[in-house]
């Protein structure tokens, strides 16, 4: 087919209507373009800084879990093998998120587009979109669960009430999108840093010892070593967070262009919030070890990992006692709300991106808000907290094969072996349906990982679960790409549009064009040519063209 030319004078172009009738809705064009749901995020909505992006990003980090999950560690294992545990964690999660939020931020997709092109596939990387969904549910729930510990504390609230008030107070802020998590974010950023910092500080100078009783902890039945089964167990809990990496890119593809004059900020921004994300997180775990040896003697084993109660008593060292619980409830709320609409926000895209893909039908975002929020609900009543190690432990296995696997694929396959394209990809049409190279090394990691993890393989391997999850999608993605030569990635390398992809700096191009079939106007890369109609649609149409009437046919020369 001859390609749709464009001409800079003309930068919005109409087509004829779409005699098919397959029309979107006002409600799902006003939704998917108030945060371009399912979407490429184009150049004339990126408005923000590097510097807000970044903050708005790093906000969503706010989680009370972190102190969690490292007390959980540290009490088990002790001290020693804690912090070299959430070290390694945060080693390995450093490196497979920094390539995914350069993809991100250089070209302005979300992970799950991201996912398509680098070895899953246009249906393929449905899988990991119910891996992230997940993620951000059961997330919410322990954040929620956290939350109602303070409520309960605080005002007396009956834990159950309070689960439901931690669910229902997201809602009004996630509605919004973008818009209104910036200003969310920005705002209640220093005051959460101020209340979580300062105890420490005046622990730390007032009492100098409690760094040695930190230090020396040897956990439950330790004898104080290093050993590697317990970092590893311990490793396998924090790297459960690896795929935070997916909500610090529902921010991060909001970058502006990449220029000559921002590029200092530009890439302070993308490493700050993208992978330097996980420094914060690390920190946060090791506090989270601090605070619970501190309040141990006072509290219990039981509730030393509640983090309503860690600064409960860390408040208390420092103040009067009748400013201390509601400071240390704030503190909580502030940090339940900060991370739930990210995990609300994030979740809603996740669900819907896979549902649309799948039934070719949009049911709008809002609706699986309320899904993911249901689901949270239903966990916290059924006190998922109380397990929270064995949840995250099992669930780390899925989270790092996908997220390496990615990681791999545009490190190794694209600029190593140059068998995966170089520009991402995630139109419908352009794409295979599944790519073996991404799906076969996910399934075969996660599948024999979490096999470890349940015993199957003997108690001698447990342990190492994790490891053998980064190391299989590691050896996998590589190893299947040269399998098959690289031919399951693009089902078409010419989209029938002369206009290029990208502009001379490298950026996707701001050039806009007129879908023929929701008639609205999208940037270059949100499009590709309909050969049906001799016109373009944009990537939405394409998901919910039940009749494939608006899909490219395969082109031989790619295959």
């Amino acid at each position: 087919m001859s390609a749709i030319e464009s001409r800079s004078a003309a930068p919005d172009r109409s087509a004829s209507a779409d005699p098919s009738g397959n029309r979107q809705t006002d409600q799902a064009v006003k939704e998917t373009l108030e945060d371009y749901t399912l979407r490429f995020a184009p150049r004339s909505y990126r408005r923000w800084t590097p510097a807000v992006v970044a903050t708005t990003a790093l906000g969503g980090i706010a989680y009370m879990a972190d102190f969690s999950i490292g007390a959980g560690i540290g009490l088990a294992h002790g001290t020693g093998n804690a912090l070299v545990a959430i070290a390694v964690a945060a080693v390995v999660i450093f490196v497979t998120g920094f390539p995914l939020a350069y993809y991100a931020a250089r070209y302005n997709i979300d992970l799950d587009l991201i996912t398509r092109g680098s070895g899953f596939g246009y249906y393929g990387s449905v899988l990991t979109s119910v891996i992230f969904a997940s993620f951000t549910f059961v997330f919410f729930a322990l954040e929620g669960s956290i939350m109602a510990q303070g409520l309960e504390l605080g005002l007396g609230l009956p834990l159950w009430l309070g689960y439901l008030v931690s669910t229902l107070m997201v809602i009004p802020l996630v509605i919004y999108g973008m818009k209104a998590l910036s200003t969310l974010q920005v705002w209640t950023t220093p005051v959460w840093l101020l209340l979580m910092v300062a105890p420490l500080v005046y622990l730390i100078a007032t009492d100098p010892g409690s760094v040695d009783r930190f230090l020396s902890y040897a956990g439950t039945g330790g004898d104080g070593g290093v050993n590697t089964a317990s970092v590893l167990l311990g490793a396998g809990v924090c790297l459960s967070l690896i795929a935070q990496i997916g909500e610090q890119i529902d921010y991060l593809r909001f970058m502006p262009p990449k220029t000559t004059e921002n590029s200092r900020a530009w890439w302070t921004a993308v490493v700050t919030a993208g992978p330097g994300w996980v420094v914060l997180g690390a920190l946060k775990q090791a506090i989270g070890v601090f605070l619970a040896v501190h309040i141990l003697a006072d509290v219990g084993p039981a509730a030393a990992p509640e983090p309503i109660q860690q600064f409960r008593g860390a408040f208390a060292a420092m103040m009067p006692s009748w400013l201390v619980i509601p400071l240390a409830v704030v503190l909580v709320v502030i940090s339940q709300i900060k991370i739930n609409v990210t995990n609300a926000y994030s979740g809603s895209l996740a669900w819907t991106n896979s549902f649309t893909r799948v039934t070719g039908h949009y049911p709008g975002r809002m609706v699986f808000v309320l899904v993911n929020l249901g689901i949270a609900l239903a966990l916290m009543e059924a006190d998922m907290f109380s397990v929270l190690g064995d949840i995250l432990g099992f669930y780390s296995n899925c989270a790092i094969a996908w997220v390496v696997t990615v990681a791999t694929d545009i490190l190794i396959n694209k600029y190593l072996l140059r068998l995966s394209p170089h520009a991402p990809e995630f139109r419908r049409g352009m794409l295979y349906a599944v790519n073996p190279v991404g799906v076969v090394a996910f399934v075969a990691a996660s599948g024999l990982s979490i096999a470890m993890y349940f015993h199957l393989l003997g108690d001698t391997l447990q342990p190492y679960s994790p490891v053998a999850a980064a190391v299989i999608a590691f050896v996998l993605t590589p190893l299947m790409a040269v399998v098959t030569k690289g031919r399951y990635y693009l089902r078409r390398t010419d989209d029938g549009i002369a206009e290029p992809l990208l502009d001379a700096d490298g950026n996707p191009s701001a050039v806009g064009y007129r879908c023929h079939v929701c008639h609205q106007s999208y940037e270059r890369p949100d499009l590709t040519a309909c050969q049906t109609h001799h016109a373009v649609v944009c990537s939405l149409c394409l998901s919910t063209d039940r009749a494939a009437d608006h899909v490219l046919p395969a082109q031989p020369s790619a295959a």
